[in-house]
């Protein structure tokens, strides 16, 4: 039986990722998934990369003008180690992450209490679904944005070779402090993948 199959009720929706359960495995984010959210959202002040494993998404971040703090519960070779962010509480401008499968929901409620003025997780479109969330985060909390990207995002382990598509649709979930308590749900525009798979 595979451990990772069925997470907080939830199928894994992919081989090519799965729950990061006890550390070694990560799977970096595409830095064109994270100019895309960068493109579009402005963040003022320090961004928080709160799981930073080995430095692909700060590395964006740092690329866009703002100071990152990276961490990171795991030893990966980038940021401060050993620092969860679910028991975390020194508060951050900004906190910008992918969280690992198994933690998104506590990584919601730990960054809309840590962040001043945004926090944005990369989720499965489908983290919208289910009545648990729907009675919880989304009641008591929703984002201000819901980023839909219209290309797919493939998660590969660090130093495999990437090709082919993903078969699971992501989104950038946004919570702004500064914006009204409803949820707009809006579509990055084809092409970021092409325009900046070759740059950080």
């Amino acid at each position: 039986m595979d451990a990772t199959y069925n997470l907080n009720g939830g199928f894994k929706p992919t081989m090519k990722r799965f729950a990061d359960l006890a550390g070694p495995d990560y799977f970096p984010t595409p830095a064109w998934a994270t100019h895309a959210l960068m493109e579009n959202e402005k963040f003022v002040g320090e961004i928080w990369e709160s799981a930073c494993g080995d430095g692909a998404m700060s590395r964006v971040l740092e690329s866009r003008g703002n100071p990152v703090r990276s961490s990171d519960l795991f030893d990966r070779g980038f940021g401060t180690a050993g620092i969860d962010f679910n028991t975390a509480t020194t508060p951050a401008d900004n906190i910008v992450t992918n969280p690992p499968y198994n933690s998104a929901e506590s990584f919601v409620r730990s960054g809309v209490k840590l962040a001043r003025n945004k926090f944005a997780l990369l989720l499965r479109l489908a983290f919208l679904e289910g009545a648990n969330r729907a009675n919880t985060i989304f009641a008591e909390c929703p984002p201000a944005r819901v980023w839909v990207f219209s290309e797919r995002i493939t998660f590969y382990p660090a130093g495999a070779v990437q090709a082919g598509s993903g078969t699971t649709a992501y989104a950038w979930f946004v919570w702004d402090k500064g914006a009204p308590a409803q949820t707009e749900l809006k579509w990055f525009r084809p092409g970021y993948k092409a325009q900046f798979s070759k740059v950080v």
